[in-house]
C-alpha cells in the first residue's frame, strides 16, 4: 500500500514551509502595485478631463450670456465697435481655440502607462490557470460554489464575492475543457445568483444555453430539457435551443418507445437518479491524495504510535550538538519518517527567502526519459536554488542538514526554495529515479536521491532509498493546493555519492 507524506496547510508568510501562470506570491503581490499605480494614472486623468470641461463649462456660460443679450438687439450690439472687434476676434480665433482645447486628448498619461504596465499584465492562459485553481480547490477540499462565491473560507482576511459574471466565466472555463461537471456546477451558481437579483452584465439566457447542455452531456436529458424550455421562455426566438428542443425530445420518444415493451406499468416506478460526472483529470490515486489534504486520511494505530517517540538528538555526539541537541519526533513509522523542531531560525527563513525572491521561476521535473529540466501541470509553484558559497546562512543550513543526517552534503542538490500561490500544488509523486528512468539524475553523476530534507517551519526527514539502494514507494508525497494565503518551502535532496561509509549497502532488497 502506498502512503502519502503530505505538505498540508496554509503557513503564514513567515513560515519557510498552465506554464506563466502566476503562481508566485511575489508575482502577484506586484500586480496589486501595478494596479493601485493605474488606478492613480487614471484619477489623474479623470482630473485633467474635469479640468477641461470646467474650462468649457466656464466658455459656454460666458458665451450664453453674451449671445443672449447680442440676439435681442443685433444691429444696435454690433453697431458698438468694441463689441464688432470682440466678435470678430471670437469667431477668427477664440473658437479655434475652444475648438483645439475640446479636441485636446487628456488621456495622453494615462495610456502612455497602461502601455508600458500591460507588458507585466497576467494572459488568457493566466486568466484560464486562476480559474482552473479555483476549480481544483473546490474539488480538493470539497467546497460548494455557494462557498467559494461568498467569500467565505477559513482564515481568509479580506473577504471577497464572486459576481454572476465571474461564476459564469468558470463556468466557461471548465466549458472549454469539456469539463461539464464543473461547467453545470457554476452556471447553476450563476443562474442563482441572477434569480435572487443580481444586476449583471450577463443574462440567463446566456448562462441557461451552457447549463442545458452540460446537463445532456453528463446524460440527464430530463433536466437538460426541462432548462431549455426555460431558456425558450426567455427568448423564443433562440435557433440553438429550438434545434435542441427537438432533438432531445426526439432522443426521449426514441428511448420511450425502446423501453415500452419492458413493463406496461414502469412510469408508475421511481426512476434512479442519474450519477454526476466528475471532473475531467480525474484520477483513481487522487481520491486518497485529496482525502488527506482534507485531514480525513490514514491514522496509525494505537499500537503503532506506541513505537514512535520524541528525543534529543545530538548527531552521534557532534560537538555543535551535544549543549545543545535538536528535538526530534518520530512522525511516521513506514517509510521512518522524522520531524525537526526550532531547526531553523525565523531570521535565517527571511534570509532564504529574500535570496530566493528575484530568482523565482516555474518550477521543473525532470523528464523521465531524457533527463531534461521541463514544466508541468501537476507542479505548480515557483521555486529557486541558492549555493552554500554565495551566502553563509545558505552553508550554515547545508552543514546542519550534514552534521544530523550523518549523510555528506557535498554531493546534494543546491537548496531548492519553492514558493505556493494560491492553489499551488505538487501531486502525489517519488522524489527518486525509478528504473524505468535510469537518465533522471545522469548529468549530475552522483547517482539516485537518497533522502529527502524539507523545511516547512519545522523539517522532516526521510530516505528514498532502501540501503540496497532500491526505491522505498512508500515514499510517494504531494504538497496540497493552498486554499488561502501563499506557502514557503525549501528542500534538500542528497544523493547517494558519498554515503557508502555513512549508509553501507546491505544484502537485502528492502532494507
Amino acid at each position: 500500500m502506498i502512503w502519502y507524506i503530505l505538505i498540508i496547510g496554509i503557513l503564514l508568510p513567515q513560515s519557510l514551509a498552465h506554464p506563466g501562470f502566476f503562481t508566485s506570491i511575489g508575482q502577484m503581490t506586484d500586480l496589486i502595485h501595478t494596479e493601485k499605480d493605474l488606478v492613480t494614472s487614471l484619477k489623474d486623468y479623470i482630473k485633467a478631463e474635469e479640468d477641461k470641461l470646467e474650462q468649457i463649462k466656464k466658455w459656454a456660460e460666458k458665451l450664453d450670456r453674451l449671445t443672449s443679450t447680442a440676439t435681442k438687439d443685433p444691429e444696435g450690439f454690433v453697431g458698438h465697435p468694441v463689441n464688432a472687434f470682440k466678435l470678430m476676434k471670437r469667431l477668427n480665433t477664440e473658437w479655434s481655440e475652444l475648438e483645439n482645447l475640446v479636441l485636446k486628448d487628456m488621456s495622453d498619461g494615462f495610456i502612455s502607462n497602461l502601455t508600458i504596465q500591460r507588458q507585466y499584465f497576467p494572459n488568457d492562459e493566466d486568466q484560464v490557470g486562476a480559474a482552473k485553481a479555483l476549480l481544483r480547490l473546490q474539488d480538493t477540499y470539497n467546497l460548494d460554489t455557494d462557498t467559494i462565491s461568498k467569500g467565505n473560507l477559513p482564515g481568509v482576511k479580506h473577504k471577497s464575492f464572486l459576481t454572476a459574471e465571474d461564476c459564469f466565466e468558470l463556468g466557461k472555463v471548465a466549458y472549454t475543457e469539456a469539463d461539464y461537471y464543473h461547467t453545470e456546477l457554476w452556471m447553476e451558481q450563476a443562474l442563482r445568483q441572477l434569480d435572487e437579483g443580481e444586476i449583471s452584465t450577463i443574462d440567463k439566457v446566456s448562462v441557461l444555453d451552457y447549463l442545458s447542455y452540460a446537463v445532456y452531456q453528463q446524460g440527464d436529458l430530463d433536466k437538460a430539457l426541462l432548462l431549455t424550455k426555460k431558456l425558450l421562455e426567455l427568448d423564443p426566438e433562440h435557433q440553438r435551443a429550438n434545434g435542441n428542443l427537438k432533438y432531445f425530445e426526439y432522443i426521449m420518444a426514441k428511448e420511450k418507445d425502446v423501453n415500452k415493451s419492458a413493463s406496461d406499468d414502469q412510469s408508475d416506478q421511481k426512476t434512479t437518479p442519474k450519477k454526476k460526472g466528475v471532473a475531467v483529470d480525474y484520477l483513481p490515486e487522487r481520491q486518497k491524495y485529496e482525502m488527506l489534504c482534507r485531514g480525513e486520511g490514514i491514522k496509525m494505530t494505537p499500537r503503532r504510535q506506541k513505537k514512535l517517540f520524541c528525543r534529543y538528538h545530538d548527531g552521534n555526539r557532534n560537538p555543535k550538538f551535544i549543549l545543545a541537541p535538536a528535538k526530534q519526533e518520530d512522525e511516521w513509522d513506514k517509510p521512518r519518517i522524522i520531524r525537526f523542531h526550532d531547526i531553523i531560525s525565523d531570521a535565517e527563513i527571511e534570509i532564504v527567502k529574500d535570496l530566493a525572491k528575484p530568482r523565482l521561476r516555474r518550477a521543473t521535473i525532470s523528464n523521465p526519459i531524457t533527463g531534461d529540466l521541463e514544466t508541468v501541470h501537476y507542479r505548480i509553484s515557483k521555486s529557486a536554488w541558492l549555493s552554500g558559497y554565495e551566502n553563509p546562512v545558505v552553508s550554515r543550513i547545508n552543514m546542519r542538514i550534514q552534521d544530523l543526517t550523518g549523510l555528506d552534503v557535498s554531493t546534494a542538490e543546491e537548496l531548492q526554495v519553492a514558493n505556493y500561490g494560491v492553489g499551488g500544488q505538487y501531486e502525489p509523486h517519488f522524489d527518486f529515479a525509478r528504473k524505468d528512468e535510469p537518465d533522471a539524475f545522469k548529468e549530475l553523476g552522483t547517482g539516485n536521491r537518497i533522502a529527502t530534507w524539507l523545511f516547512y517551519g519545522t523539517a522532516v526527514f526521510w530516505y528514498n532509498l532502501f540501503a540496497s539502494g532500491e526505491g522505498d514507494y512508500s515514499t510517494r508525497h504531494a504538497a496540497c493546493p493552498v486554499l488561502v494565503g501563499n506557502k514557503w518551502v525549501s528542500n534538500k535532496w542528497l544523493h547517494e555519492r558519498g554515503q557508502e561509509f555513512r549508509r553501507p549497502c546491505t544484502l537485502s532488497e528492502l532494507e
